[in-house]
């Protein structure tokens, strides 16, 4: 599985509110203390495979926790893609949090685990997926005050040559995923 992180913190990159809302429109879920919310999030009711996800990871199991996310396909491929022979793409992103409060504020531990992430995806089968991890800035509030901190915005493609052969090859990499994070999580709290 190809897999890959990068460092997106400037100005003018994506960053993140915590918790966010979109006015009458989709807002953050709690899925880690309240776990049943996930039947709330419309990506995970679309997608059985993706609400697995968001429960493995919201788990007491892991360290992280979820924020946001969306899936989709596409015919659309990029240039770097193409190579690939795919007539389709199955695509997600997670944004992903960690837990405690002193690590989301910690770049070093933002990119230790991506790092982790990449080193475990790449001893893994070769599958046609490609899995990228991102740090960004994220703001968490509480109350009248904004701590500065990090979070990872998780993206995962599965390509095939039919759309349901791009999603079967997304939900592999998915279960990868939640495997590495699983395995990263237990050695952290032993």
């Amino acid at each position: 599985m190809e897999a890959d992180f990068a460092v997106e913190l400037a100005a003018s990159d994506e960053t993140l509110e915590m918790p966010w809302s979109a006015g009458d429109g989709p807002r953050y879920f709690d899925l880690k203390r309240q776990p049943r919310l996930v039947e709330q999030v419309e990506e995970a009711r679309r997608y059985p495979e993706l609400a697995q996800f968001l429960s493995a990871i919201n788990s007491s199991l892991t360290i992280l926790e979820t924020a946001k996310c969306d899936a989709w396909s596409t015919t659309e491929m990029k240039p770097e893609e193409e190579i690939r022979g795919a007539a389709w793409k199955f695509g997600s992103y997670v944004d992903l949090l960690f837990s405690d409060n002193e690590s989301r504020l910690s770049f070093e531990r933002h990119e230790q685990l991506t790092r982790q992430l990449v080193k475990l995806l790449h001893r893994v089968p070769e599958i046609p997926a490609a899995a990228e991890f991102l740090v960004r800035r994220c703001f968490y509030h509480s109350g009248d005050e904004a701590r500065e901190g990090f979070y990872i915005t998780f993206y995962l493609f599965g390509y095939g040559s039919e759309e349901d052969q791009a999603r079967r090859q997304w939900a592999i990499g998915l279960e990868l995923v939640e495997n590495a994070v699983r395995q990263i999580s237990a050695q952290h709290r032993v």
